[in-house]
């Protein structure tokens, strides 16, 4: 039987391409499924998800609450975590701001633009840019405020921003859970069995980039903004956790709030992102 070939989106960042790495060099899956990458920013893969673009796609927790039933989270590929959100940044001198705030947030449907509007609805007049730009945005004084993410976090002094707040570390203490972020969807006509096969076999790909982890720093580097060693290897520690091989019962009920908190709020549709124990099946 041939290969069944996969379109599959995911992002370029250190997370996701680390991850992927085993699949990526083509290291972790021997012949089962013909896996066909486009590596994108994380708004162009949500919007392209949303479009139906993707077999499988790494898309925002936000995104996915909005992508209705034919959309499934894999059980493996996720980025849920502690000290892992978006950060809200400034110019490191402050001055008089214009009413209201001119916010720049990564794009319409990401996780970290959702966590804005939860806690901080109706402030500021807020724009959608590609997350690179938000960062030089800041540091020439276009914006007051920039909702970062990826390397952002790590690298906001060096263009001389500051932190006005940690968006994970307000999730944190407001629900005592978690930051889900973003995980790999699938599409449900997939069915079960083919959807099982592509959940191992990313498994695989991140056990490789374990056991290879020079290799996986490569593949990193090819896609990355930062080319900091020490700032990819940041990232791979918070952003690729335990949930990240197997998501676990607390990244489960976090998912679960995040729906929760969005619907009450009239972000999210009810009912989205119900949750089951089957091995790699959402519903």
């Amino acid at each position: 039987m041939l290969p069944r070939r996969l379109r599959v989106g995911i992002s370029t960042c250190p997370n996701d391409t680390f991850a992927f790495h085993g699949l990526l060099a083509h290291e972790s899956d021997p012949g089962e499924l013909d896996w066909e990458f486009e590596l994108l920013d994380v708004q162009t893969l949500n919007e392209r998800w949303l479009a139906g673009d993707f077999d499988l796609a790494k898309a925002s927790f936000a995104a996915a609450l909005r992508a209705g039933p034919d959309s499934l989270v894999l059980p493996a590929g996720s980025a849920i975590g502690r000290g892992v959100g978006p950060v809200v940044l400034a110019p490191a001198l402050p001055h008089d701001a214009p009413s209201p705030e001119r916010v720049l947030a990564p794009g319409e449907h990401t996780t970290a633009t959702l966590l804005w509007r939860l806690f901080h609805p109706g402030r500021g007049t807020l724009r959608q840019v590609v997350f690179s730009e938000i960062l030089p945005a800041l540091a020439r004084r276009e914006a007051d405020l920039g909702v970062c993410i990826h390397e952002g976090r790590f690298t906001y002094a060096g263009h001389g921003l500051r932190l006005v707040e940690d968006l994970g570390a307000t999730w944190e203490r407001s629900t005592g859970a978690p930051l889900p972020l973003g995980g790999i969807l699938a599409r449900r006509r997939l069915g079960q069995e083919l959807t099982a096969r592509a959940t191992l076999a990313l498994q695989a790909s991140i056990d490789r980039a374990r056991a290879a982890p020079q290799a996986a720093a490569a593949t990193m580097r090819r896609w990355a903004q930062e080319h900091s060693d020490e700032v990819l290897w940041k990232h791979v520690e918070l952003y690729v956790t335990a949930d990240t091989r197997e998501l676990g019962p607390e990244g489960r009920r976090s998912l679960l709030e995040l729906a929760r908190r969005a619907q009450s709020a009239g972000l999210a549709p009810a009912g989205a992102l119900a949750l089951t124990d089957e091995p790699a099946t959402w519903r």
